[in-house]
């Protein structure tokens, strides 16, 4: 078992940034695979960003690319998400997802560790 713990959200003014940080406490998770959702009132959770275990590959979901950025630090076990130029509809619970197979994948399914999530509010 893997436990996962957001911190970072807060709530921003449009055109501003946030990181989020996610670390696996007593853990490592050097090999897995790791990926950001996040999930607004009334909708599905949808991907964000994942990036494989050894931090080659990252894919970004359309609507950040550009804005955010994700990167790890395997020796800290900790992974950020450097979000710019945040949008009302960037508003969301962000949740930080470990994958053990390593590929980093769009697919929720993929992941089996989540974490608790944080808030992410952008006001206009």
């Amino acid at each position: 078992q893997v436990q996962l713990v957001e911190s970072g959200g807060g709530l921003v003014q449009a055109g501003g940034s946030l990181r989020l940080s996610c670390t696996a406490p007593g853990r490592t998770f050097g090999t897995y695979a790791m990926g950001w959702f996040r999930q607004a009132p009334g909708k599905e959770r949808e991907f964000v960003v994942a990036i494989t275990w050894t931090g080659e590959n990252t894919y970004y979901a359309d609507s950040v690319k550009g804005r955010f950025t994700f990167s790890r630090d395997n020796a800290k076990n900790t992974v950020y998400l450097q979000m710019n130029s945040l949008r009302p509809e960037d508003t969301a619970v962000y949740y930080c997802a470990a994958d053990p197979w390593g590929l980093g994948t769009r697919s929720a399914a993929q992941y089996d560790y989540w974490g608790q999530g944080t808030q992410v509010t952008v006001s206009s």
